[in-house]
């Protein structure tokens, strides 16, 4: 009798552990035969969401990966549904663009934060600047408002406080040095910076014109993960998408200690992830 039972507590523990691949194997199989379009912008974007790729096609999903050169192109592809969801921009960004366009985009989850950094070929300091240097600052209101947020911190202007991340060349209240601004697409102030006194750059376009934070004269967080959530990235889907559970777990397999090492290499040390690790 005893045999008997041990064998048949073998035999329940066996399908037990069967029962148990299965529903493993079915977790993964749940969305094989699956395509997910992503936009992104940098080189450094796209090297991570490539691994990530990587990591999907395992489970049969397939990660279409398309890179943009602006931080325009994306958002309108995902609103007009040629994109599934996108990762380039900020929170600030995302709610700025939906203002500007009658937009319903939403956040699905962060993604990693940068520094943003002044960058210069003929001072060492933004405190050794002349009066009327020219900065060159990019034109779109959250990254622009972020780089003059910068100078504010480092001491240079003062900036209508009612404005918050949103302020404009038009709200400084204050400029002792009579600084110029040279207001660029985000994607150009990397390249003019050979013919402006300090050039404030967004992280993935220094990185992608061979800079690193080293080069830098001037960080806006030494610590990034501890800059204002409005500046945190996240990956962007439709706001009707958002409970999409295949985009959800794209999301997962990118919220991972190996894509967090991912994020690090490809941007040099700059970037750190943006997400809370449960």
């Amino acid at each position: 009798m005893k045999k008997f039972v041990k064998v048949l507590m073998t035999g329940l523990l066996l399908g037990a552990s069967v029962l148990g691949l299965a529903t493993s194997a079915s977790a993964e199989e749940k969305f094989d035969g699956e395509t997910v379009r992503v936009g992104v912008v940098s080189d450094n974007e796209l090297a991570v969401w490539e691994y990530v790729a990587e990591k999907a096609a395992k489970e049969g999903i397939t990660l279409e990966v398309t890179q943009f050169t602006d931080y325009i192109q994306p958002n309108e592809a995902l609103a007009n549904g040629s994109l599934d969801l996108n990762a380039f921009q900020h929170v600030a960004f995302l709610n700025d663009w939906n203002t500007a366009n009658d937009g319903d985009l939403t956040d699905l989850g962060f993604t990693y934060v940068s520094p943003l950094g002044a960058y210069s070929n003929s001072v060492k300091s933004l405190d050794k600047l002349e009066d009327g240097a020219t900065i060159a600052i990019p034109n779109d209101p959250t990254n622009g408002g972020r780089a003059l947020l910068l100078l504010q911190q480092a001491g240079l202007i003062k900036v209508d406080e009612e404005v918050g991340v949103l302020a404009t060349v038009d709200d400084i209240t204050e400029n002792p040095k009579n600084l110029q601004f040279e207001e660029l697409d985000a994607a150009q102030v990397a390249i003019s910076l050979a013919d402006v006194d300090v050039a404030i750059i967004n992280t993935n376009y220094a990185i992608d014109n061979g800079l690193t934070l080293k080069d830098a004269i001037y960080l806006d967080a030494e610590k990034p993960e501890e800059l204002k959530e409005e500046y945190k990235n996240i990956v962007a889907v439709r706001k009707e998408d958002k409970e999409n559970e295949l985009y959800q777990h794209v999301l997962s397999l990118y919220q991972s200690d190996d894509v967090e090492k991912q994020i690090i290499e490809a941007s040099n040390q700059a970037d750190v992830k943006a997400w809370v690790s449960e």
